[in-house]
């Protein structure tokens, strides 16, 4: 759970970090690679709006839908009927945080948050991928595709939506 929260949080928002946007949507691919090369890869698609607004909607290989709301993050997990709700701490500025990512190459870019290393790698004005090592050690890797940037995104699809029978657990 950690593991994903923070890749949401960050990946989220290493794209202001590197150009001004104000918007960012693509497809992604995220693998997570174990000490034994065992690989767990997701799909999926990421709709974010600044400051805090972020919707990461996985598809593959299970359904599950995680909205990140100024000091919330609700994680909506269909195949199960349940909703965990987790507060955010209300000093950690994501912005601020990746504003520090360092040009190490004409494409790649490195940032530090809490003695862990992202490598943001970019393709022209886009960022094509994000990696990092885990609290497990796990390596880690989001990829971007069909990207789009600074264009206009409804406040309203980052409200999370779930029938009323589902399982809440507040953290």
């Amino acid at each position: 759970m950690k593991k994903l929260l923070l890749a949401t949080f960050i990946s989220v928002q290493l794209f202001a970090s590197l150009q001004e946007l104000t918007s960012f949507e693509a497809d992604f691919s995220q693998s997570i690679t174990d000490e034994k090369e065992k690989v767990l890869t997701y799909h999926g698609r990421i709709v974010a709006l600044k400051p805090q607004n972020a919707r990461w909607s996985y598809i593959e290989p299970i359904k599950k839908d995680v909205f990140i709301n100024d000091f919330q993050v609700t994680i909506v997990e269909p195949e199960i009927e349940q909703v965990i709700i987790k507060r955010i701490e209300s000093n950690f500025d994501f912005f601020k945080i990746v504003s520090s990512a360092k040009k190490i190459d004409q494409n790649t870019y490195v940032a530090f948050y809490r003695e862990t290393k992202f490598t943001i790698v970019k393709n022209g004005d886009f960022i094509e991928s994000i990696s990092y090592l885990d609290e497990f050690e796990n390596r880690v890797k989001i990829t971007f595709e069909n990207q789009k940037q600074n264009h206009t995104i409804k406040k309203s699809i980052f409200i999370p939506k779930y029938p009323i029978e589902f399982d809440i657990i507040k953290d």
